[in-house]
């Protein structure tokens, strides 16, 4: 499918990060529109019934339906190949299908996964009980532990499973280490880098042969459509394995939502770098106020793998977790107090959104499994925005306030 760039010609391999966001894997037709083009068509015609039996042969490349591929899609997936440093992305219709997608496509009765334990409630849910109906082992370690990952791949694995920063106690996984090990058990890693954003992160750099995205998070960015991707430079699993899977089971990202997502990427670098200097200044804030027992984020001096967050992330993230002193009633008259920031349990959002964990996103858990990944029935989980920070500050601080009351 040619690409028609209005008689310019450029290498996009060689475009910075900026360019990329902006004009990667752009396709114009034969009106040269400045603005991606959006497709909202289900089907393609063919000129004649032997063009269509060349196509699914394979023996000619153009679109055939669009739960297979679309301009408008393909245009979202090639942008974020680029930034990614992937050969390959496929899109879905959200992050939960792009999580079941990148396992279930490569997996069979016998085989065996190996998952850090703290994990988003849905990701916790795939691995730990859906797996294991289709006759797969599945084994759940502590992400920062080296020893956990080394005895738990000493044997034979098909797949490692991990998410860095974890959601909602922002766990940071050294990538590397546990994808050499993961790669001596065979097994292929897969990296959820939805908190860090392929902004911040890099897994395939690090080692990872997979990563996944919700895109309905930060690469929307303002909270208006559900989308999910999948990008691999492994081609044997793109072509063998994720591809025929995908397009048999339906997982597809509708052409609205993709044109959407294309115009999110344009300021996804920009609208980072708010959100973290926001994040920041956040997490310092709350470090120094009463009734507060913690606060994690990856970019304080105080979070356990500081030093590895900083060697991994470009930047702490846009995200803060932190303890509320009293367990749940007070984190609950905290967030009722609240007058600007949201309660919500998405994230990545222009505005600033809270919840509490232990009782959305991650209730299906029981007490002892939230304890074991520090999700206390004090913790709240904040997503900061684009919101002026003291205005952020402000009512964080009347919120705690009345934390006790």
């Amino acid at each position: 499918m040619a690409e028609n760039s209005g008689g310019k010609k450029s290498n996009p391999a060689t475009w910075r990060q900026g360019t990329q966001l902006v004009r990667g894997g752009q396709e114009r037709t034969a009106f040269n529109e400045t603005s991606e083009g959006l497709f909202l068509t289900s089907g393609y015609v063919y000129e004649t019934a032997d063009e269509a039996e060349r196509a699914f042969k394979g023996d000619l490349d153009r679109y055939m339906y669009s739960r297979y591929a679309n301009p408008t899609v393909a245009m979202f997936e090639k942008r974020l190949a680029l930034l990614e440093g992937a050969k390959k992305c496929i899109s879905t219709a959200s992050g939960m299908a792009a999580v079941f997608a990148a396992l279930a496509s490569q997996l069979q009765a016998g085989d065996r996964v190996v998952a850090s334990r703290a994990l988003f409630g849905s990701c916790h849910y795939i691995i730990n009980d859906q797996l294991p109906k289709f006759g797969i082992e599945t084994v759940l370690v502590d992400g920062t532990d080296l020893d956990q990952w080394k005895q738990a791949l000493s044997q034979k694995t098909q797949c490692v499973f991990m998410e860095s920063p974890s959601n909602p106690s922002l766990e940071i996984i050294d990538i590397r280490a546990v994808s050499e090990l993961a790669h001596e058990a065979g097994a292929r890693v897969i990296v959820d880098n939805v908190f860090a954003t392929p902004i911040l992160q890099h897994p395939l750099e690090l080692g990872a042969d997979i990563v996944m995205y919700s895109a309905t998070k930060h690469i929307d960015g303002q909270g208006r459509t559900m989308g999910g991707a999948i990008l691999t430079s492994d081609m044997d699993f793109f072509d063998d394995q994720l591809t025929p899977f995908f397009r048999h089971t339906g997982p597809t990202l509708s052409p609205f939502n993709a044109w959407v997502m294309v115009k999110g990427l344009e300021t996804l670098d920009v609208r980072i770098a708010r959100h973290c200097e926001n994040a920041l200044a956040v997490a310092e804030f709350l470090s120094k106020q009463k009734g507060i027992n913690k606060v994690l984020y990856p970019g304080l001096e105080s979070h356990p793998q500081f030093e590895l967050a900083m060697t991994q992330m470009s930047s702490g993230g846009t995200m803060v977790s932190f303890e509320v002193d009293g367990g749940k009633e007070a984190a609950f008259n905290f967030l009722n107090s609240l007058r600007l920031i949201d309660i919500s349990n998405n994230l990545g959002d222009a505005k600033s959104l809270t919840t509490h964990p232990a009782t959305t996103t991650h209730q299906r858990l029981t007490p002892e499994e939230r304890h074991v990944i520090g999700i206390s029935d004090g913790l709240v989980r904040l997503s900061v925005g684009l919101e002026d920070v003291d205005d952020l500050k402000e009512d964080l601080d009347q919120g705690l306030g009345q934390a006790k009351a």
